[in-house]
């Protein structure tokens, strides 16, 4: 597990004590929720549940428990990045190079320069914010970001290469990941030894190990030893990691098998055939890797597949302007959805299915 990750769970940031003075409403449940003055959300519980999410009905038999994971599985999979540089690849890459990569591929949910998209997280700003309370009617809280919040710039560097982009993770080289770093920082205004990230400026491998986040010093460890913390743990990872040769643990398996998943669980690894496909496959595959991210979402503003009221009311300007509209883009939609490789005539095709599929 990432550092960091660890440190979120066993580490606290100092922002004073916390009352209820605050609340906003969901945009997808209409629910008022309470807010710290810290700006964290208190969501209601019901039954020791939290009860804004759903509960787990399927039925438990026939479940598989599937196999080990191969080696070249693992490799694929073990892409972390620590503080200290373990793990980080060699390679380079440029602020310039980095913004377009980020025009290309992130602005459609991050917004320009970071500044955040319709339900997507702000990358930039915040610095000096992290000890805002909601105390007053017009308070603002803290802003958690890149540039304000994140210890380290190895994490950055790590879920870059895992997750994003949103519709294609694992899909950015090595250079590609270390130009997009590079971009972010410099939109953070983060200097490398004093250093300003002008368009120019090539990070590689030797001069991230000498970037210093802002917030690096913001966190501090939960023990026993601080008696004015009002939890009081012990560190939840302890002692030195192991890698091979570990000692083995007794193996708990589930006791009642699962079932009820549509479709069944199965650990075949074969490609999906591609014989006698079904209508409008070439749309359905565009729709999953270029528009379901935000046309799957009805938070994020966008018309979503099947909702036919929603659709109604886009078609009112024509399907002719709906066409234009996707061609060059439209309020937070990028031309095209992002994928500037689709010809015109795959992009009216795109449309006409989700269209009729809102029908």
């Amino acid at each position: 597990m990432h550092m960091f990750a660890l440190k979120q769970k066993s580490f606290a940031l100092i922002l004073g004590s916390c009352m209820l003075l605050a609340s906003y409403t969901s945009a997808s449940t209409n629910v008022v929720l309470k807010k710290n003055i810290d700006g964290s959300v208190i969501y209601p519980r019901t039954n020791t549940h939290y009860s804004l999410y759903l509960l787990n009905k399927q039925k438990i038999s026939e479940f598989n428990h599937g196999r080990a994971p191969t080696p070249n599985e693992i490799k694929a999979w073990n892409k972390d990045v620590m503080p200290d540089g373990e793990g980080l690849p060699q390679g380079q890459g440029s602020v310039e190079q980095g913004d377009e990569l980020y025009s290309a591929q992130c602005l459609s949910c991050h917004g320009d320069f970071g500044a955040g998209g319709n339900g997507y997280p702000t990358l930039t700003g915040g610095q000096g914010t992290l000890k805002n309370q909601l105390l007053e009617a017009g308070d603002q809280p803290p802003m958690r970001t890149i540039g304000s919040y994140w210890p380290y710039a190895s994490t950055l560097f790590w879920y870059i290469q895992s997750s994003m982009p949103f519709n294609n993770p694992k899909s950015l080289s090595n250079d590609e990941t270390y130009a997009l770093v590079a971009y972010l920082l410099s939109v953070n205004e983060i200097e490398i030894e004093g250093i300003e990230l002008e368009d120019e400026y090539v990070l590689t491998k030797e001069k991230f190990l000498k970037i210093k986040m802002p917030n690096v010093d913001g966190f501090y460890p939960v023990s026993p030893e601080r008696s004015d913390l009002k939890e009081q743990r012990p560190p939840l990872a302890q002692g030195t990691r192991c890698m091979k040769n570990c000692k083995s643990s007794n193996v708990v398996f589930i006791k009642n098998e699962i079932t009820g998943f549509d479709p069944k669980i199965s650990t075949i690894k074969d490609l999906v055939k591609t014989k006698n496909q079904s209508k409008n496959a070439a749309e359905k595959e565009i729709y999953s890797q270029s528009c379901a991210a935000c046309h799957s979402n009805d938070a994020l503003g966008a018309p979503v597949l099947g909702d036919k009221v929603a659709w109604s009311e886009v078609l009112k300007k024509g399907v002719k302007q709906v066409y234009t509209n996707a061609i060059d883009g439209i309020n937070a939609m990028p031309p095209r959805g992002g994928n500037m490789e689709l010809s015109d005539k795959e992009l009216e095709n795109l449309i006409d299915y989700m269209i009729n599929v809102s029908k």
